[in-house]
């Protein structure tokens, strides 16, 4: 007997909440192994996704209803709840009365039958009363209720980038994603992919960069005659912007010290037009396998994955004309497309800033002089950015700072550097500096 599409979107919730797993990779796992079809595999990743990006905004719905504190409720029955909240407010398609019958049959099916009274008491009242934040919440509060975010990153992002920037950046991260793309210039143009794309039923955008399109987030890409033979590798603009921002010329020789599983690299060798040496490095094996298999697609020759430890000089990479140093970061700049991530604890980044210094200064000595360095990270942590380059310039004065993408618009005002937003440059949070060796 095949399961129900809740029951295994509750089973994946529950893998997650007892065994940390990542989402992407429990929805991967067991869509391989239930095989839904495409209508109840959408709907899996809907309610999966929408229970862990809202689970704070939830608890929040849910707890108003109950006598008891919800962290005397047990995980399945928690789990059981989030869902069916997450159906009743969020999801207008499914009908009410769905939401509660189907939840409390979960109940019943997965041993909480003790439990199905209070689903369907919660979950009734839930239905009736929809959802309301109380006044009596400061704004703070108030700001972590309506974008489940944790109070203590509300506080850190209003600290550094004030509660305007702050509140748009929270609401644009619970928007529907849009899918972006790079042209292969190295095989087509922007027009040419348009037209082959819509020839396969995609509708595409144009974006403000060059080379860079929207297409509908409901495609199967990996399915796309076009993505088969090689015309375009996905990526978002923040990528896209931060390989622009290397200048990279045809010929050059660069090293890209942190590149799996690819993106960067691949839109590093197009502005090379494949011609020259691009190191594309990881430190794991199979990561660079995957980098080689991305770069035979495209029919980037220039591309050379390398096996290599970012924290240990390489002296092969000596002299080289530019580096591309996209560090491991928090990834606090995607938690629109990572929703777990938002639910660590701040204290978490700090174990990262000394491999983010070791990694930059490594880095760093295999320029040329006149080469150009940029360091990135897709996070809007300013301890993981700009005061990295900071540090980073008092140590090495061969090196000066240069302003980054001067036509990219600034959300805040940080002189040489730039952080992207998405509420104002459409992509995802993301740090981008530039240094000059002398």
């Amino acid at each position: 007997m095949s399961k129900s599409a809740r029951q295994i979107a509750f089973e994946i919730l529950l893998k997650i909440e007892k065994e940390n797993a990542y989402s992407n990779l429990a929805i991967d796992s067991a869509v391989k192994v239930y095989n839904p079809d495409s209508t109840d595999c959408a709907f899996i990743s809907r309610l999966v996704y929408g229970v862990i990006e809202r689970k704070i905004t939830l608890d929040y719905i849910v707890s108003k209803e109950l006598s008891n504190p919800i962290n005397k409720v047990k995980k399945d029955v928690l789990t059981i709840l989030r869902m069916g909240a997450y159906q009743l407010i969020f999801m207008d398609k499914v009908p009410p009365s769905a939401a509660v019958n189907e939840s409390v049959r979960l109940a019943k099916n997965n041993k909480s039958g003790y439990a199905a009274g209070l689903v369907n008491a919660v979950l009734r009242k839930v239905s009736d009363k929809g959802f309301v934040i109380d006044e009596s919440l400061n704004d703070v509060q108030k700001a972590s209720v309506k974008y489940s975010v944790p109070e203590e990153l509300v506080s850190f992002f209003t600290y550094h980038y004030g509660a305007h920037n702050t509140e748009a950046f929270l609401e644009a991260s619970l928007e529907p994603k849009k899918i972006t793309i790079r042209v292969n210039t190295v095989k087509t143009n922007q027009e040419d992919l348009k037209k082959l794309l819509m020839d396969e039923g995609v509708e595409v955008n144009e974006t403000y960069l060059e080379n860079a399109l929207y297409i509908s987030s409901d495609v199967a890409v990996y399915n796309l005659d076009c993505f088969k033979e090689g015309l375009f590798h996905v990526e978002d603009i923040s990528s896209q912007l931060c390989v622009k921002a290397l200048e990279l010329k045809e010929g050059c020789r660069a090293v890209d010290i942190c590149a799996a599983p690819g993106g960067k690299t691949f839109t590093a060798a197009q502005y090379m037009n494949n011609n020259g040496i691009l190191y594309s490095c990881d430190i794991y094996p199979s990561r660079t396998r995957l980098i080689e298999e991305g770069a035979q697609r495209l029919g980037l020759d220039c591309v050379k994955p390398t096996v290599n430890d970012a924290t240990v000089f390489n002296e092969d990479f000596t002299g080289v004309d530019a580096v591309l140093c996209d560090v491991p970061c928090s990834g606090l700049g995607i938690i629109g497309k990572k929703p777990e991530i938002k639910y660590k604890k701040l204290d978490d980044t700090k174990t990262l800033l000394p491999v983010q210094k070791q990694i930059l200064s490594t880095a760093s000595r295999y320029v040329k002089p006149g080469g150009r360095l940029v360091y990135s990270t897709c996070s809007v942590n300013p301890n993981e950015n700009r005061k990295i380059c900071d540090w980073f310039l008092k140590e090495n004065t061969d090196f000066v700072s240069v302003k980054v993408l001067p036509d990219v618009k600034r959300t805040v005002d940080e002189g040489d550097y730039l952080t992207l937003f998405p509420h104002t440059n459409g992509c995802d949070g993301f740090f981008v500096a530039a240094f000059i060796r002398k």
